[in-house]
Formats: structure tokens, sequence, C-alpha cells
């Protein structure tokens, strides 16, 4: 236990002295999915319509419901403090679970201490535990699971502490890759409890009384869906398919692989995967070491990535941090699993090799390389706001927060609230001037042209030029365009 509180404080310190350079150099809400996410939570009051249905369909609600009431802050929507505060916890809360995992499955403090090294000086998942972004919750939440998952199987009990269950309902709620893990992990959970002598009925008792709290919050969201987009599950829509990997499984799986490399590296991926092959084997082999399969869960994450490539979605290197996660882990559980002057070379050379190849300091890392993306258009939008904010006297502005809820998270910058603008989150009022165009809703209309093909309001004009009738462009930047209503 020492150690992983030690794993936790180095963590916490550690992404505590990153959020003071990252923000320092602008870097902390240079990512435009880092400021939506302000946005989601801060829209829940900020609103023409005002409620929960602001938490919306698309992205899972734990993240902004944890900010919803500072984000009403505008210094902290501003800044994102609060939300980057919390990442910085869960990055704790990460290392010290892992501590714990690497120490059951191996009884190594080497080991958890490779693990939790690999965990905390990687540069892409330092980075991104400074920011507003959902990642963080993600990897804390399912490797808590994991962890207790561990610890219920070996007490070998159908009652489900309560820990555990609020533990799965919240991870589920964070990102969608925690559903693969999480599913995985239960199944694995089940038959480690099989395999340890649980009987059948007290097999299905324990799987409806540990499914319960994830279908519970599965069930909750679709519910939510359907109630503010229409549909049970938004599948389509946000992105444009790149038909280099759609439909492709072979292509798709090369990009996992090949995204892993890039946050992680080369050798920490296959010593990781040579740790995980170790772990199940001994786990079929061995009936008392059953529960050792268990964590191999954390490697699930990869089936969503694998799959939304698969149907064209464009490659994200960040949706593989999870699986660099479950690598820093078995990259530990490795070590412990060979003798003891060899653990000793191959942790040195794991940690070597990381603070060669990536060390924390690393200033062009994939996931701040990836994050500064926007920093180019966002000084273009700039032009735009200089049209906009001094003449701006409060009439509404029509925008799709699925494409610029980033640029409003700017705009408030100069005095700009999101009660100014309609957006997807409005509901009737939003469906309203879609039918019949912008002019009699709005005094202004915002339009990104370029991103993704250009949103939905760039696509009505291009295939419906009346669309923007009684509105005349006055400028653009960063591949926005500024309409006004003719007086």
């Amino acid at each position: 236990m020492l150690i992983a509180r030690a794993a936790a404080a180095a963590a916490v310190t550690l992404a505590l002295v990153a959020w003071w350079f990252f923000d320092r150099a602008g870097l902390v809400l240079s990512h435009y999915d880092a400021r939506a996410h302000l946005v989601v939570a801060r829209r829940i009051a900020d609103s023409i319509t005002p409620g929960w249905q602001q938490f919306g369909g698309v992205w899972l609600p734990l993240p902004h419901l944890l900010n919803a009431l500072p984000a009403q802050s505008d210094w902290l929507y501003r800044t994102g403090v609060f939300a980057s505060l919390i990442s910085v916890a869960c990055f704790g809360v990460t290392a010290y679970a892992l501590a714990r995992l690497a120490l059951l499955l191996t009884a190594s403090r080497l080991a958890a201490t490779v693990a939790v090294l690999l965990l905390i000086l990687n540069p892409n998942l330092l980075y991104l535990h400074t920011t507003p972004m959902t990642e963080p919750l993600l990897l804390a939440g399912v490797t808590l699971c994991t962890l207790w998952l561990c610890e219920w199987v070996l007490l070998n009990q159908d009652a489900v502490p309560a820990r555990l269950g609020l533990a799965l309902f919240a991870a589920m709620w964070t990102r969608y890759e925690a559903w693969a893990v999480l599913g995985c992990a239960l199944v694995a959970a089940l038959w480690a409890s099989s395999r340890l002598g649980a009987s059948g009925p007290a097999l299905m008792r324990r799987a409806w009384l540990l499914a319960a709290w994830p279908a519970a919050a599965v069930a909750l969201f679709l519910v939510n869906s359907r109630i503010t987009t229409g549909t049970w599950f938004v599948t389509g829509g946000f992105f444009v398919p790149d038909a280099a990997r759609q439909g492709q499984w072979g292509a798709s799986l090369v990009s996992v692989w090949g995204g892993t490399h890039q946050l992680s590296t080369q050798a920490t991926v296959i010593v990781a995967l040579a740790g995980a092959v170790a772990m199940l084997a001994r786990a079929l082999l061995i009936r008392r070491d059953a529960v050792r399969v268990v964590p191999l869960a954390l490697f699930g994450a990869a089936l969503l990535p694998l799959y939304a490539f698969y149907e064209g979605h464009p490659f994200r290197v960040r949706y593989m941090v999870a699986v660099v996660m479950a690598c820093a882990l078995f990259g530990g559980v490795a070590v412990g699993t060979v003798q003891r002057q060899a653990a000793t070379i191959l942790a040195g050379f794991l940690v070597g090799i990381t603070l060669v190849q990536a060390p924390p300091w690393q200033s062009n890392a994939p996931m701040i390389a990836e994050a500064s993306w926007d920093r180019e258009a966002s000084r273009g939008r700039e032009r735009v706001t200089a049209c906009l904010a001094p003449v701006y006297r409060g009439e509404k502005i029509l925008a799709s927060m699925g494409s610029l809820a980033h640029y409003m998270q700017e705009l408030s910058a100069s005095g700009l609230d999101l009660a100014d603008f309609v957006h997807e989150g409005n509901g009737v009022i939003w469906e309203l001037a879609m039918d019949t165009g912008p002019r009699p809703h709005a005094g202004w209309m915002l339009v990104e042209e370029t991103a993704e093909g250009g949103d939905v309001l760039a696509q009505r004009i291009r295939r419906d030029a009346g669309f923007a009738a009684g509105m005349e462009r006055v400028c653009e930047g960063g591949g926005v365009a500024l309409y006004r209503a003719r007086t």
C-alpha cells in the first residue's frame, strides 16, 4: 500500500508541474475537444434552453456532470482550471491502481515501480492529465474497476461491494472505451470465479449483481440520448469517413498498432505484450492464479478505435492512450515475471529507453502535436472575432456547436455567453432555423467551412444558396465565415 500511495503522490506532483508548464505555453486548452467539453458543462445553465437535456447524446455525461457547477464561473470556464485539476487527481488514482495491480500480479515492488514510471514519465499521458479532456477519467475509472474486480474475485463472494458497483457505473459514463474494457473484465472476473470453485448458481447471481451497475449506466444514457437527439444511440454525422481504412480490418489494426507505438516506445509495447502472454498462460495453467486474467481486459480498449477506424473514423492518436496505459502495467508485470538479476536489467532497459525515446519533457510528443492542430486556425479566427465583438449588441448567433463549440469557448473572452448562440442543443429553435434559414431567428451566423468538409450550415449553404438569404458575408478566418443579417 505504501508504494501505491507514493505512486499516487508522485503522479499528482508531476502532473501539477506539467500543468504549470503547459499553461504557460498556452497548451492546456489548445485541443479543440478540451474547450468543447467545457462548453457542454457550461451550457447546462448558460443556454437559451437550459436544463439536463444539454448533456446531449454523443459524449458520455460524467466529465460534464463533474464540471457543471464550476463551469458556471467565468474564470473557471475560460481557463479550465477546475477540469484540469480533476485530470491531475485522476493521474494519481491511475498510478495508485496500477501499482496495486502490478503488486497483485507479481508481488514485486520493482514491477510496481516500473509500471508507474512507464505511466507517469510518458509525455503523452502526462500532457493529457493537465487538460480538461475525458481520457483521464477513463483511465482512472477502468484501472480502479479492474483492481477492485480482482479483489472481489479473490474474496469469492456473491455480494458486490458498493464501491465496486459505483465505480463500474461511473466508468461507463466516462468514454466508450470503458464499455469494451469493462465488458471484457466482467467476463474475465466470472471465468476466474468459476476456476476458483464458484458453482453455476453462484455465477449466475454474481453475473446479475455485477452487470446491473454498468447496465443501468448504459440504459440511462440511451434514454437521455433518445430524449435529447431523437435517437437511441448517435453513431454518425460528426465526421467525414476516411477511405484509407474504411471497411478494412487489416489497415485499421495497423493504425491501432502504429498509434500505440507513437504514444509509447516499440520496446515497451513488445515487452508489455510478452508480460500479458505470461499472465494469460499462468491464469490458464494454474487454477489459483485465475484472477490474473482480469487485468488483461485493459487491452480491450483497443477494440473501440479498431472498430471506429473500420467504420471510417479519421485517425486520432489519442484514441490509443488507454492501450498505452495497459502497456505500462504489463511492462512492469514483465519485469516481475523474470528472475531478480534479469528483472533489474529489464527494468533499467524499459525506463532508460523511455527517457531516451519519449522523455516527459518531449515538446513534440504526438499527443501535444495533435492537440496543436487547431492553434493556427485559432489565430485565423481572431480576425472573425475582431469583426464580431466590437459591433455585437446581443443579437442571436446561429452556429453549429458540433463544429464550433471550441470557438464559442474562445468567444467568451470577448464577453459572449452560450445563451447568445442558437445551436443543436436548443432543439426546436435550431430546427426552425434550419428549416427557414437564419434570418428570422438570428442576427449573425458562424459557419465552419473547412474542417471535416464543413459543418451542417456550410453543407446546407452549398446545397441551397437561398438558405442564407437576408444574410451578408462580412469576414472570414481560420476556416470560419461570419454572416450578418442585412438591415
